[in-house]
């Protein structure tokens, strides 16, 4: 076994024994495109070794979602099949667990109009609301991972030729994940006791409100009424800790939906949907978006936010530093799975039910009324740098820096 392939065996093992801690009798989805293929085999593998009763995998395969785009008729987009959305919660409600491994490609959807993306987009997430509720309250275990597309890899190293851009992004991933090390489950059993310092320091001192500033940033955002930090390993309602998103590097939060403020400027290109968004940013008035701006992808931000009424209002609000492991290797990567723990970050749409106290057992209801955000859609974009400030108020009106220059200051 060379050291890429042994390297490869550590990054399935993390999958499934950090990322949704696979029980014995439990089951696993697997969901990814063709080029996931080899790790999906492992991962496989791995599943029933701990003693999965069964393992899923389903193609989401991107050059026949292209073809989908291109020769579908128009009722195609506004329909989404019942019958995957009865699977999918039949299986969630049988305890099976889910790994969605990504390969994407960043704009491979950048000739199709945007029109008929965004209301693909919209009936797929009108049709899987039931089943998110799974994965929103715990109930579900389920982790994100990614590995090299050749149009991925060529997207951040487009410089290098194919072969040798492949390479370099799956070093990048391994180091990312800490895969690269000598025992990455005992790396990342550290790194959670490290995240876990500052989600309790957080939880601690129950900030009202956290304020931005930064190069065209200058905002005010109140925290939900019995928000809840989390970061690193979150537990299940079955009492078993698993990581939503390998890498992660942030401690996250519910903003108040209504008590946002002031204008808001995106440090990094988002990737979304099969298209790139780049200099972009929004302004903020009792937490709706009155306005915004996008050099590139304006239409996609549009239609993003014309899903639904939370769709124009924050979800999440979280904590990175510009001093972390992905920040410190200078790559965009091109996919929100590893920019988004380069860099501090909130996200548009649906608040984590468990990122409320006591959230995951309350209806949506009583969740609106504490402030925590519903929608169809959760898309998150980052705002941090080195030129990064954030001052958190504490009810008495007492300040504490949180972050200065881009990192914490403790």
């Amino acid at each position: 076994m060379n050291n890429f392939e042994y390297n490869l065996e550590k990054y399935a093992e993390l999958a499934v024994k950090v990322g949704v801690n696979l029980k014995e009798k439990e089951g696993l989805i697997i969901t990814g495109n063709t080029d996931t293929l080899p790790l999906a085999r492992l991962i496989m593998k791995k599943a029933y070794e701990i003693g999965a009763k069964h393992v899923e995998f389903q193609l989401n395969d991107d050059a026949m979602n292209l073809i989908r785009f291109k020769h579908g008729k128009d009722y195609v987009f506004k329909n989404f099949p019942d019958w995957k959305v009865n699977s999918l919660e039949a299986m969630y409600k049988n305890n099976y667990h889910h790994i969605f491994i990504l390969a994407s490609d960043p704009e491979l959807l950048k000739d199709i109009d945007g029109e008929i993306v965004a209301k693909s987009q919209k009936s797929a997430s009108q049709a899987m609301a039931p089943v998110m509720k799974y994965r929103m309250t715990g109930i579900t275990k389920w982790n994100i991972i990614a590995m090299p597309s050749a149009s991925w890899a060529k997207s951040v190293f487009p410089d290098l030729d194919e072969k040798d851009a492949i390479e370099k992004l799956w070093e990048n991933i391994f180091a990312a994940t800490r895969v690269d090390q000598e025992d990455p489950i005992k790396a990342w059993e550290i790194h959670d006791k490290n995240l876990k310092k500052y989600r309790n320091f957080l939880n601690e001192k129950q900030f009202e409100k956290l304020v931005y500033k930064g190069p065209g940033t200058d905002l005010e955002v109140y925290l939900a009424d019995g928000h809840y930090w989390m970061g690193g390993a979150k537990t299940s309602q079955g009492g078993h800790s698993y990581v939503a998103n390998i890498p992660t590097e942030e401690v996250f939060t519910t903003p108040h939906r209504l008590k946002v403020n002031g204008s808001l400027k995106a440090t990094k290109p988002l990737s979304l949907n099969g298209k790139i968004v780049d200099n972009f940013g929004f302004t903020f008035k009792d937490g709706n978006v009155v306005d915004f701006y996008a050099e590139k992808g304006y239409d996609v931000l549009e239609k993003l936010m014309e899903n639904d009424e939370g769709a124009k209002y924050l979800g999440e609000v979280a904590l990175v530093q510009d001093d972390s492991p992905i920040s410190n290797t200078g790559i965009l990567f091109n996919e929100t799975l590893f920019d988004e723990n380069a860099s501090c970050h909130f996200a548009l749409g649906r608040a984590y039910a468990y990122a409320m106290r006591d959230g995951s057992n309350m209806t949506q209801e009583e969740l609106t009324d504490r402030g925590a955000n519903f929608s169809l859609i959760h898309v998150d974009f980052m705002v941090g740098g080195p030129e990064l400030n954030i001052t958190a108020y504490e009810k008495d009106g007492n300040e504490v820096q949180l972050f200065k220059n881009g990192n914490w200051v403790f």
